[in-house]
Parts: structure tokens; sequence; C-alpha cells
């Protein structure tokens, strides 16, 4: 598997409203050639994107995702919190999101962010839709998640599709040996170091680090050996490595 320098991070979310469908096509507008976006369930088990959860930061909604069904969630508007712009854009579905990316040639990493107590649930869901709608062969598409029942989960259900170690800090040793299969591993950049990166690509997997809005910060990880960033603003990363 090979994903690209630089992934928008929920789409393009410094230029529109993070994990919508305009945010993955202004991501592909500006040069991007895979996105991230977060993978949730509905009361009613629909698979929509959504990273809190929770409505209030990025809707009009209020409430617990998993409380709320696909009925009203559709009804939410999940753009004008960003900018007047985006009045009217709605939490798009998966199988939406799916859609978009085939007809734009976009790749993605696909985050499992399940509900407390939906693991499992969500994780299987994530499988079912994938093998409905995106095949693994494609070679452009990857898995992800913080929640170690979710990959374990996945791992069983799915184990066709590449699956990413997600970690908010640089996976210890023990933690790797003990994480089982995995494609790729993800930090957080603010707890990355030279020789943590060393050490994590000496298990012979791509290294991702979220999230890097400053050309600066990225050069700097591409030359410790760092295989991709996620960023906000892909536009800004790629135009500081191309220039």
């Amino acid at each position: 598997m090979r994903v690209p320098p630089v992934i928008g991070h929920r789409g393009a979310s410094g230029h529109a409203p993070e994990n919508t469908l305009v945010a993955i096509e202004r991501a592909a507008t500006l040069g991007a050639r895979w996105v991230e976006v977060d993978a949730k369930l509905t009361a009613d088990d629909v698979l929509i994107l959504m990273h809190d959860d929770t409505l209030e930061r990025t809707t009009n909604g209020r409430g617990a995702v998993a409380a709320i069904p696909y009925a009203e969630i559709i009804k939410l508007d999940a753009g004008s919190w960003f900018a007047p712009a985006f009045v009217g854009e709605r939490i798009p579905t998966f199988a939406a999101f799916v859609a978009t990316c085939q007809r734009l040639g976009l790749g993605a990493n696909v985050e499992i962010k399940p509900c407390p107590g939906r693991s499992r649930a969500t994780a299987v869901a994530v499988a079912e839709a994938l093998r409905g709608l995106w095949s693994a062969g494609t070679g452009n598409v990857l898995v992800s998640s913080f929640d170690p029942e979710a990959r374990s989960v996945f791992q069983v259900v799915a184990p066709e599709y590449p699956l990413g170690l997600l970690s908010s800090s640089p996976p210890t040793e023990a933690a790797l040996d003990a994480a089982g299969r995995f494609a790729s591993i993800h930090v957080d950049v603010k707890t990355l170091t030279k020789k943590e990166v060393k050490r994590l690509k000496s298990r012979g997997v791509p290294l991702l680090s979220y999230t890097v809005n400053e050309p600066k910060i990225a050069r700097r990880l591409f030359g410790w050996g760092v295989d991709a960033v996620f960023s906000d603003v892909p536009d800004r990363i790629l135009g500081a490595l191309n220039a």
C-alpha cells in the first residue's frame, strides 16, 4: 500500500466544513489525492461522516449522535458554523462519501470513530459498507482507528483491507506487538521526535502524522522519514513541497 505525502484531513477542513462532501470536493480541487474522514453510526445504524459523539460543535443540532436517527440527522445544517457560504450543507452518508471519492478519483483513510459502546457495531458497519462499495484491490483505501476493539473486530471481519494503528503518542514496542496486523502507523505530530520516527519506521510500514498545517513542520517530518501527513490545508503543504 502506498499513500500520497499529503492527505486532506476531514476533507479540506481548513477551507470547508469538516466531514462534508463540499470539504471532500474542495480537497480534490486543491490537489489532494487522498482524504481522511470519520465514520460513525446513527441511532438506526446508518453510517455517516461525523467526528464528535455529539452534534453541537459542527451542526445546528443537539444531543448524542448515537441517540438520533438518520431521518433527523439529515435535516441538520452542517455548514453554517463554519461560514455563511456553507449554510445548508448536510451530514453525508458513508455511501455518498464513497461515491464522491470515486467520481473525483480520490483515495481515502477511513477512521472508525465509534460512539461509546458501539465499537463492534461501527467496525462491522464500515467493513460491510466497504465490501459493498469499495474494493480492497484498488489499493487506495485505508482504515484506521484509535479504538482497540474496533480495530480487532475489523481485522477479523475484513482482513483484506489495510488497517492502520492510530495513536495519540508514539506506540511502545509492547503496544505495537499487541496490536496484531497493521498496515500503517498514525501518530500525533506534537508527540513525534526524530528518534521516535526512526524507531517506528523500523517496523517496515508507512508512518503518517496528524495534523500538520505548517510547511516548515511538514518538511521536518519528511526529512526524518515520515511518509505522509494529514492536513486541514493540503494546498498549503503541497505548495511548499512543490516550490
